[in-house]
């Protein structure tokens, strides 16, 4: 029974904490969620922290928090262009997921893996999930930042498969400016995953290469497929871009691995 208990004590502390949290943001008057935004950030907290506790919490905080101060900067003069995004920045459910969803896949596979894998290979997988889990808030965040920099502080915006000039917003384009924020980004995101543990340093840099990669990527698709089908959304783009950021992180680590064992 108290074995019970205390295996539920995380859920019941994720359950009251995000409840807690729900209720300050949809009082508070700056809003940063939807009325459904907010019912599902609070499935995503919960999720989070009954998964990976205080230290996953942290990165998606961390995440959300600077990802929603970055989309305001320069609201009015972005609204004026028609380049900000919808709702003032407020984020729905479609944003909500399109962000976090691969982190959260990460998520739930370091709860389950031990359940069916409790030996030195299920710690790898473990390991490498937290990896993708960081890098995948770490490539969002260098997307959000890149993006949002570069339509107001951005002086010269290049379509990214042509490098021919187009106007700040247009998919695809990219600049100067909001490239090296994006950087920026995604280093202190990957940071704040090594301040919690989940990290180390070689896996920091990881991040920072798999943010960079899969920033570039979702830019080419937002150049030239997008467009074409109605399915490929903003969001799905955004999904496509975390996963990939995970994948390439993972897949660096394993080679860094493998390398190591032929040098050593």
């Amino acid at each position: 029974m108290l074995s019970t208990i205390y295996s539920l004590n995380p859920w019941l502390v994720a359950v009251g904490l995000n409840t807690v949290l729900l209720a300050i943001a949809y009082f508070a008057p700056k809003k940063l969620l939807t009325p459904a935004g907010l019912l599902h950030a609070w499935a995503l907290g919960v999720i989070i922290w009954g998964t990976l506790g205080w230290q996953g919490y942290a990165v998606v905080m961390f995440y959300f928090l600077v990802g929603s101060a970055v989309t305001r900067i320069g609201m009015a003069e972005k609204e004026a262009a028609g380049i900000a995004e919808k709702r003032s920045g407020a984020r729905g459910p479609e944003n909500v997921w399109g962000s976090a969803l691969t982190g959260t896949l990460c998520a739930l596979g370091v709860f389950i893996i031990p359940f069916f894998e409790p030996s030195v290979k299920g710690g790898v997988a473990v390991s490498l999930l937290l990896l993708g889990y960081v890098a995948s808030f770490s490539t969002k965040l260098s997307d959000t930042c890149a993006s949002e920099v570069g339509k107001v502080y951005g002086k010269r915006t290049f379509l990214i498969t042509t490098l021919q000039p187009v106007p700040k917003g247009t998919e695809g384009a990219v600049s100067l400016e909001g490239t090296l924020a994006g950087v920026a980004a995604s280093a202190a995101m990957a940071l704040v995953g090594w301040g919690v543990g989940m990290v180390d340093l070689t896996g920091v840099l990881f991040c920072v290469i798999a943010a960079f990669v899969a920033t570039n990527i979702e830019s080419v698709i937002g150049a030239t497929v997008q467009s074409q089908f109605e399915w490929l959304t903003n969001e799905v783009v955004n999904f496509i871009n975390t996963l990939t950021g995970a994948l390439v992180a993972i897949i660096l680590a394993q080679l860094w691995s493998y390398w190591q064992g032929l040098m050593f």
